[in-house]
């Protein structure tokens, strides 16, 4: 509400006559339609803005005398009407002494100096007695008549313990690389929200991808068997060489790195089904080779079945052992060559370029696949494999897989079968998500058909073409 006193018109606009008056109504006071003739010659009526028009002016302007129409909470002015609590009740011509402005004080300038300019909002509300600026009074705090008045405070004082500055605003080619703010206590904020995105809850993922792991995914137990050499038409010599090869890293990585020596007799379905047994000590300083977790005769008479074990100071040092097992993968998912080490990383490399050449970028073109779900929302992949969890880790890890596949989304289906690990992923994510299922073998076929999965049979790399390019039309 601006007081006319301050308006500056438009020299094109022409002077304006004393104001008509409004007729009474009974139902709303309705303006009569003015037109106003703007720069560009053409007139516009109150239809046209929506707003108060002028009619013509033709006359002397007015003087500094001020119109000020009430305007209460939550009101408004629509076309032809004037609403409000204060509305016109009858047809006199406005007049200065018969509008009460004293019933409303000022707003104070310095409470809002944080959000206002100051010399743009010097008093905006007059009192009807007194139109000169320059003889206003001291403006007091504005109260509404229905709340109570909230005087802001930012003085850093009176906010003992509690108060805390904004940061800084980022600086341009300088926040790109830095992987969290700090707070004023000097404590990074949002390290983890910045660096790696939370993902999403699994109630909310809407797809889910059940991959199997060999010969969809990765070709190895074929080359053993020179399966793969006389389909494709390889050499079969160098295929088995290759293959015995990879065995040997994949079983070296899981006894030296991943226990696999302590737990393949105490196999297990996930990584977290024994966590509930872990007290959650501190493993920097523990020494697994002393902790008596083996007996002389060996593991095999200690461990029945998935999760039996002897005693519960025995079962948590199985859930430690999974723990380590599960901060070694986290840490070199994506620096396999940090895990193995010199010599061992060179010979992993050459290993790794040698097969792709043998299977004409399989594993490439698998994981364009992969890197194309991951890069939906709401949409993840998970991996149920035949092999024992602990090998099935070391062989994600040196296929270079594990950006792909998170270690909660992998299930071995060595002891339970296929069937329970699908029932075991439907319960995580829910009834209502989509599930896909990517194989090469009978078992995961039988069990999709049984659940009403839509199942794509990967038997050679033209099928992991066809299935990037579905992915990529959005056809899954």
């Amino acid at each position: 509400m601006a007081a006319y006193g301050q308006t500056q018109y438009s020299p094109a606009l022409q002077a304006a006559g004393p104001y008509t008056p409004y007729t009474h109504h009974t139902q709303g006071y309705s303006m009569p339609s003015y037109n106003i003739k703007t720069e560009d010659g053409l007139s516009h009526s109150p239809g046209q803005t929506g707003l108060l028009g002028y009619s013509n002016f033709s006359g002397t302007p007015p003087s500094q005398s001020l119109y000020g129409y009430s305007h209460t909470h939550g009101g408004g002015i629509s076309s032809g009407i004037f609403q409000g609590t204060h509305a016109i009740s009858s047809s006199t011509p406005f007049n200065p002494t018969q509008q009460e402005f004293s019933a409303y004080s000022s707003y104070s300038p310095s409470q809002y100096s944080p959000y206002y300019n100051s010399h743009h909002y010097n008093s905006p509300y007059l009192t009807g007695s007194n139109i000169s600026p320059a003889a206003i009074t001291a403006p007091l705090a504005y109260q509404h008549p229905e709340h109570p008045v909230m005087l802001p405070n930012h003085s850093p004082e009176s906010h003992t313990g509690e108060y805390h500055p904004p940061p800084s605003p980022p600086t341009p080619g300088k926040e790109e690389g830095v992987p969290a703010r700090r707070g004023s206590d000097g404590k990074p904020r949002g390290r983890k929200r910045v660096s790696d995105p939370a993902p999403p809850l699994d109630s909310d993922i809407e797809r889910v991808f059940i991959w199997d792991l060999d010969e969809t995914i990765i070709i190895f137990h074929s080359l053993l068997t020179g399966t793969f050499s006389s389909r494709f038409g390889k050499d079969s010599s160098k295929a088995v060489s290759l293959g015995l090869w990879m065995e040997e890293m994949i079983f070296n990585l899981a006894d030296s790195r991943l226990f696999f020596n302590d737990l393949e007799e105490c196999d297990q379905v996930h990584i977290d089904d024994v966590a509930s047994d872990d007290n959650g000590q501190d493993l920097s300083t523990y020494n697994f080779g002393t902790d008596g977790f083996q007996s002389p005769a060996g593991a095999s008479s200690l461990c029945l079945g998935s999760g039996v074990h002897g005693g519960v100071d025995w079962m948590r040092k199985l859930a430690f052992r999974y723990r380590r097992v599960k901060e070694i993968y986290n840490t070199y998912k994506n620096n396999v060559g940090g895990l193995l080490g010199s010599p061992k990383r060179e010979e992993w490399l050459q290993l790794r370029r040698e097969m792709e050449v043998l299977t004409d970028l399989w594993l490439t073109q698998a994981l364009k696949a992969l890197a194309h779900i991951n890069s939906r929302p709401n949409c993840v992949n998970v991996l149920v494999t035949t092999t024992q969890l602990i090998p099935a880790l070391s062989k994600v890890l040196l296929y270079g897989l594990g950006s792909a596949f998170p270690i909660e989304n992998i299930y071995s289906a060595t002891k339970t079968g296929k069937e329970s690990c699908f029932e075991r992923v439907s319960q995580r994510f829910g009834r209502r998500a989509v599930y896909v299922v990517i194989g090469d073998g009978a078992e995961e076929e039988a069990v999709a058909k049984k659940k009403n999965m839509p199942f794509w049979r990967v038997s050679c790399r033209a099928d992991l073409e066809a299935l990037s390019h579905a992915l990529e039309l959005d056809y899954l």
